[in-house]
């Protein structure tokens, strides 16, 4: 099944979309890459919805990708005597570790950690910043502070610390054990939520021991500042632009989004734009005209992916979500502004062959009449260094290994395809030739770009680049062994 568009989508499963045919369905209408949620399901349900996208992937004889979502430390007031309480704007109120039950004055606070982080004029937002509050006051044990925005505030609503770095992991028990489960499990991608710095992502990276990639969430005031370490550390990001809309003015969340795509994509590292993207549709079978012009911006910027979260998860309408963001994404890239858009932000490094290599295809793909680039990669390193130029012919990437093949499924334009294993170059071009031709890219008189590596299987070797004619015979009467 080959893909009329380039981005790719990312569909979250949850109840709404928790079954075989439900999950059919979604990649049918375009869904690249499946994201389990793992704030929400037990051990079983998740494991059955990997079962049921692994069945979908081996009928369809495409790659699919899985992303495990981790759900990171979850930071929360405690309860209330009553049940809730109505902060007035300029009032009084404690936070404390204190394990009664709260009142109008003061309620528990159950992490220390904050409390050792805070400052006085230090913010706190209560339940996604509808509450917002100002220490004037802390110790180790409680934060006095003034209502700055009041409201009701209720049992176990969640608290951000916008301004301060707190001193917690990024992995807490919960999370070990269900990296490890989704490991052993088998997903493709690990994304992390509460990064802070570099670090935070170190551990998850020890703990997957290779099994998985390391897509870091940005949704923090403090992973934006030290981004450029973060992403280093990184395979892959997502701009989870909810929690940063909370946790910093919502007006900058668009440049932000726009800064951190466009380094994602000049180090060749997939980039996903999440959260409330289609958000009328969890109840409407039709999106807002806003929401369909925030899912072309993300588009136009360069993300590699897009991502549905409550809408294909938990609303009434998670196929037609699906169908509406690939009807977008066909017709943003039908546009040829967003190529002149796509052509004109093309940069980063280029030093080494394989950079040189890559530059080569585009440039002769779209200079010609060739009709796909099809790049043999072990790693991926090459595959994604080809998806970081975005040329406008397709782009077939070809490995043996099955891990590497669906990892690439993030990336931009990647249409990937399992091959075997290569001892010679002639099988190289061989494979190529019958990849594009069986999976519709290529015609018989047609040409497409070969890059490769020689030694062939080891990884960052590639140095080679041949333009072939989709014909066999031509292929055998004039390759050398």
């Amino acid at each position: 099944m080959r893909r009329l568009r380039n981005v790719k989508i990312v569909a979250t499963l949850g109840p709404a979309s928790s079954d075989y045919d439900t999950i059919r369905k979604l990649f049918e209408a375009g869904a690249d890459v499946f994201r389990l949620n793992m704030s929400h399901g037990d051990h079983s349900e998740i494991a059955a919805r990997h079962a049921h996208i692994r069945r979908i992937e081996k009928e369809a004889g495409r790659p699919i990708a899985i992303l495990a979502d981790l759900q990171g430390p979850k930071l929360r007031v405690g309860v209330f005597a009553n049940g809730s309480e109505d902060l007035e704007e300029g009032q009084a109120f404690r936070l404390d570790l204190d394990g009664a039950e709260g009142d109008a004055t003061r309620v528990q606070l159950p992490h220390p950690e904050i409390f050792a982080a805070l400052e006085p004029g230090s913010a706190l937002l209560v339940n996604d910043g509808k509450i917002r509050l100002k220490v004037t006051q802390c110790g180790a044990d409680f934060a006095d502070c003034e209502v700055t925005v009041g409201g009701t505030i209720s049992n176990r609503k969640g608290v951000n610390v916008p301004d301060v770095v707190l001193p917690l992991a990024a992995l807490s028990d919960k999370d070990r054990k269900d990296l490890e489960f989704v490991c052993e499990l088998g997903v493709d991608w690990l994304a992390l939520s509460f990064v802070q710095r570099p670090k935070d992502v170190w551990e998850a990276r020890e703990l997957a021991n290779g099994r998985a990639a390391i897509l870091s969430k940005i949704e923090k005031p403090a992973a934006v500042k030290a981004f450029e370490e973060i992403l280093k550390v990184s395979d892959g990001i997502m701009v989870a632009r909810g929690d940063l809309g909370v946790e910093l003015p919502v007006q900058n969340v668009p440049p932000i989004q726009k800064r951190l795509v466009r380094k994602c994509r000049a180090a060749a590292k997939p980039v996903i734009v999440a959260t409330q993207m289609l958000e009328s549709m969890i109840e409407s079978p039709m999106p807002t005209r806003a929401e369909v012009s925030d899912v072309a911006a993300a588009i136009y910027e360069g993300a590699d992916a897009v991502m549905l979260s409550a809408e294909s998860a938990a609303g009434s309408y998670p196929v037609e979500a699906v169908s509406t963001m690939n009807a977008v994404a066909m017709e943003v890239e039908s546009d040829p502004t967003y190529w002149e858009v796509t052509a004109a932000s093309r940069g980063g490094t280029r030093e080494t062959s394989a950079d040189a290599i890559v530059v080569a295809a585009r440039e002769i793909a779209e200079a010609t009449n060739i009709t796909a680039i099809c790049c043999h990669s072990q790693s991926g390193t090459t595959a994604r260094l080809i998806s970081r130029e975005r040329p406008r012919p397709p782009i077939i990437a070809m490995t043996h290994i099955e891990e590497t093949s669906r990892q690439l499924v993030l990336s931009w334009g990647l249409h990937c395809v399992m091959t075997g294993r290569l001892e010679r170059f002639k099988q190289a071009v061989v494979n190529a030739v019958r990849a594009a031709r069986s999976e519709g890219f290529a015609e018989e008189d047609d040409q497409i770009v070969i890059t490769a590596g020689v030694p062939f299987n080891v990884p960052g070797s590639t140095n080679i680049l041949r333009i072939a004619p989709c014909q066999e015979k031509l292929i055998y009467a004039t390759d050398p062994e």
